[in-house]
């Protein structure tokens, strides 16, 4: 098998013990044996865990998670040290040296600390480190968190072009609907790129009191991941031994194809790392040369906007119907957009004054079909 790049998230249901919450030291110690055997092997590994909290609970003796947000950020600083030092322990019994990669939404926005980010990751991996990344959840603020590792381990393959991502979670893959609570429920062994744009499936929220997520994130983090050409598995954590597996080739939990034609870097960042701060509605002309032509987004063919934002901010590009077609990156703030719309390019200076540029959104800051 040639090396590759594998990005591996593992939850906090598969950290932890779903009734106390504290840590389950077998499954962690399975997990990194084999991600030391895989960076034995030459892959590029990169480890994306959850789990601050739900440790800090643990240590802290707390029954449930914390839902105000002050607690949680102080039992996460209490939870961070003794994860990473578990970690740590663990990988040096193995002479698998490691790092600790914390995380905001913030440095992923701002493009010259998103560039910063992956020139530290391919140094580490140069170097044979395996990174470990978690949100920083001590310092996050509520709207510019990820909201859960799911969309943190997608954005981070997307961000190092990985070759896998795998997502181990508390059930064995993707199924028709929650087998918790639907027995009969069928399993979906393989989506391919065709299949996921029309999927749709009863997912299931968090199975425990100390996660955040669930498999609708983790739809979302494999929507994220394909859509940046890395082919992702959704997997029982409690085996973490079956990702060596199913890089050998077997059938094993769900896989979703990579997109074959990915974005490429700059773009991706638009589509996945920043936060939409508004939106723009477009008439069918406008839909049409953005979607089909590979044009710029005009003023001519805008209808509505929505939200208060500033120029150079990502927004969202929505139909008629406030079906979600693209998003970029604008050339003009919210206020001047609303006193062009639907005007022609050349109409600009008459009515601003002053002309930044013709086009609203250049095509360049421009991707279509970002579903999140």
């Amino acid at each position: 098998m040639k090396p590759q790049t594998v990005v591996v998230k593992i939850g906090t249901s598969s950290l932890t013990d779903s009734k106390t919450g504290k840590l389950a030291l077998s499954t962690i110690a399975s997990l990194v044996e084999t991600l030391t055997k895989l960076r034995l092997d030459g892959h590029k590994i990169i480890l994306v865990t959850s789990g601050a909290v739900g440790v800090g609970c643990g240590r802290l003796r707390l029954e449930t998670r914390p839902q105000n947000v002050n607690v949680k950020q102080a039992v996460a600083a209490v939870g961070q040290g003794r994860l990473i030092r578990i970690y740590d322990d663990l990988f040096s019994s193995l002479s698998q040296p490691i790092a600790q990669v914390l995380l905001t939404r913030r440095e992923l926005i701002d493009r010259s600390s998103y560039v910063n980010i992956y020139n530290t990751l391919q140094a580490l991996l140069a170097l044979g480190v395996i990174p470990i990344i978690n949100e920083n959840d001590t310092v996050a603020v509520e709207e510019l968190n990820f909201g859960d590792n799911d969309s943190l381990s997608a954005l981070v393959a997307s961000l190092v072009e990985a070759d896998w991502l795998f997502l181990l979670t508390d059930v064995d893959g993707l199924y028709s609907a929650d087998p918790r609570i639907v027995p009969d429920a069928k399993p979906i062994p393989y989506v391919n790129t065709d299949e996921f744009a029309t999927l749709q499936v009863e997912a299931g929220r968090s199975g425990t009191n100390w996660g955040t997520g669930g498999m609708i994130t983790k739809i979302t983090a494999a929507r994220i991941a394909t859509g940046s050409g890395v082919t992702t598995v959704i997997t029982q954590g409690k085996q973490p031994g079956n990702i060596i597996k199913i890089l050998e080739g077997e059938k094993i939990g769900t896989i979703f194809e990579a997109h074959p034609h990915a974005d490429n870097a700059r773009k991706r960042w638009i589509g996945y790392g920043l936060l939409p701060m508004g939106k723009l509605y477009l008439d069918d002309g406008a839909l049409k040369a953005i979607s089909d032509k590979g044009k710029s987004l005009l003023a001519a063919g805008i209808v509505k906007v929505e939200g208060n934002f500033a120029a150079s901010e990502c927004v969202i590009l929505c139909d008629g119907k406030e079906k979600e077609i693209a998003r970029g990156i604008v050339n003009y703030n919210s206020k001047e957009i609303n006193q062009i719309k639907g005007c022609k390019s050349e109409e600009i200076y008459s009515i601003l004054g002053y002309v930044h540029s013709e086009t609203i959104i250049h095509r360049d800051n421009l991707v279509i079909g970002v579903y999140l």
